[in-house]
């Protein structure tokens, strides 16, 4: 790995992806798209009370909110499928950029297209929703890659919440200027189209903004030959599996992870549609809401990556986990918007602290190696297949119950997996 740090204008360029995506992240996941989804798939009283969440997807019939989170599931399906053999060719050919612009350009098109997305075309909606997934996840497997790649052990905190940083600031830029239009519907436009603007918007703004990093990036010189798509893609995942055995910290620690980050991506997944559908919020206070949860999180992911110097990586994301159960019981709880704030605020805090510290400590734990990619792939597999658990878990629970509540014990009960998980991998107490 590399062993001195990169350019500023290299490490900013990389940050700057960040920038690019995060609007994604915002919009598309948390705050506008789930709002219209879910006003778009619910019937409501005279009253404007809603009465049904039901819906139609390719003749079968869903609770709106399980089908959301079984489109995401399919999406993260997917790439966990495809990431171990696109990065062991990325590795092979040293061509990490253009499978990252791949991903990008396919995550960023398939927003912009769900301008067209209405009541009247459910399918097209959720099957863009799946293709954004796609390409966002995708592309972010090359992109964490690069990190041990542009900077020393020493500085992977740092330059590692940085481009998280930039992740907040950019996708909370452009979700005022989303807000705006939804808020006030400039030049006559209804609340629908202004929704539908929004998601061109990030289409637009993530294509437009990665091309500042798709320049800069270096091309990682390789000299690995006749690396092909399916010859060597489970086999490098499997090689990265073999070595775990005989690094029985970074084994344990993904072991935790793997439970924890259930909980954290369904929770940021799933958050937006809690408010609306279990606590009935309208949309401005669930944007608003969302908002000062990227505003809070710029803070936290440098506040961890500052708790981590002084106590330790392992030490430091176990207490976050903590904080993350506490955050679930109260979830489980509120009945007010003032409550679902609070819960906001603490999520917060610790959103981006848990993401960027588990990023950077997974690069610190790697061994020496110029697979990075494929070492990456298998750190992200085992983030997206956890995804997949939890989100299926999530949306099904509230398929069979009809009460999204129920869902969120599941969520505690993975957080306290990788709870305990953490405290077995600090016996080694390498961080």
């Amino acid at each position: 790995m590399n062993k001195t740090t990169s350019s500023k204008k290299i490490i900013n360029g990389w940050a700057m992806y960040d920038w690019a995506n995060s609007a994604y992240n915002l919009v598309i996941t948390s705050t506008i798209f789930p709002v219209y989804y879910d006003a778009i798939t619910t019937l409501k009283d005279s009253n404007g009370k809603a009465f049904s969440h039901s819906v139609s997807f390719l003749g079968t019939k869903f609770e709106s909110g399980a089908l959301y989170n079984y489109a995401i599931a399919t999406a993260y399906l997917i790439i966990a499928i495809l990431s171990p053999m696109l990065s062991s060719v990325a590795d092979g050919r040293g061509n990490k950029k253009r499978f990252m612009q791949f991903f990008c350009y396919l995550g960023s098109l398939a927003c912009c297209v769900l301008f067209f997305f209405t009541k009247t075309r459910l399918n097209l909606g959720i099957i863009c929703c799946i293709l954004a997934a796609i390409g966002y996840c995708g592309s972010l497997v090359f992109y964490n890659a690069y990190l041990p790649e542009i900077a020393p052990e020493k500085e992977q905190d740092n330059v590692s919440a940085k481009g998280f940083a930039y992740g907040y600031i950019g996708s909370v830029i452009l979700q005022l200027i989303c807000f705006v239009f939804v808020l006030t519907k400039p030049f006559g436009m209804d609340e629908g189209f202004a929704s539908r603007l929004s998601f061109l918007l990030v289409g637009l703004w993530w294509l437009g903004f990665a091309q500042i990093t798709f320049a800069v990036l270096p091309k990682v010189k390789t000299n690995k030959t006749e690396v092909t798509l399916f010859n060597k893609g489970f086999v490098e995942l499997k090689k990265v599996w073999q070595q775990l055995k005989h690094l029985p910290v970074l084994k344990r620690y993904l072991f935790a992870f793997f439970f924890y980050s259930m909980g954290v991506q369904t929770v940021m997944l799933a958050a937006t549609l809690f408010g609306s559908q279990v606590l009935q919020l309208q949309a401005s206070q669930l944007i608003t809401c969302i908002l000062i949860i990227q505003l809070v999180a710029i803070a936290g992911s440098y506040l961890m990556a500052k708790l981590s110097e002084r106590f330790g990586n392992l030490k430091v994301l176990s207490f976050v986990v903590l904080v993350w159960i506490g955050v679930c019981a109260m979830a489980y709880f509120i009945q007010t918007a003032t409550g679902f704030y609070i819960v906001a605020t603490l999520v917060g805090i610790v959103m981006g602290g848990i993401q960027s510290l588990s990023r950077s400590t997974y690069s610190k734990l790697m061994p020496e190696t110029k697979d990075t990619a494929s070492f990456f792939s298998f750190y992200d597999v085992s983030e997206k297949i956890g995804i997949v658990i939890g989100t299926f878990s999530f949306g099904f629970i509230q398929q069979l119950t009809g009460n999204m509540r129920y869902s969120i014990l599941v969520l505690i009960a993975f957080f306290l997996v990788g709870f305990f998980g953490l405290i077995y991998s600090q016996k080694k107490n390498i961080l």
